[in-house]
């Protein structure tokens, strides 16, 4: 074989190598990705149950600003209610940067606007 056989020869042994190598990189970084999209689940789902836990305890925190014996947990879509000898306030406890939702933000915009109403309904 001549010079420009082995030359050839090298050329396809080294695309070979080179393509099965970046065969194995993808699937390095598919399983990696895979595993990062598992621990982010993870984490958002912890950090959920913290918030859902926490929220329990908050009126009973010193710096709460009400009586906690006239809070009643809700839970959803807000936390909870509030009763003040002159109000009833809409609580929705949030920790670090978490933010309202978007049914959250409804309720207090209907809030704001005064579309709040008390009703009786008597079962027979």
């Amino acid at each position: 074989m001549h010079f420009e056989g082995w030359v050839i020869l090298v050329l396809v042994v080294v695309c070979i190598v080179l393509f099965l190598l970046l065969r194995y990189s993808n699937r390095k970084l598919a399983v990696q990705s895979d595993s990062l999209a598992q621990l982010d689940s993870q984490k958002r789902s912890q950090s959920v149950r913290y918030g859902k836990l926490t929220e329990q305890f908050m009126p009973f925190l010193e710096s709460y600003p009400y009586d906690p014996h006239d809070f009643r947990f809700l839970g959803t879509p807000i936390d909870g209610v509030q009763f003040t000898e002159d109000a009833i306030v809409l609580i929705e406890f949030k920790t670090a940067g978490s933010q309202l939702s978007n049914r959250q933000r409804a309720i207090k915009k209907m809030v704001e606007e005064g579309a709040v109403r008390f009703e009786t309904h008597r079962i027979s």
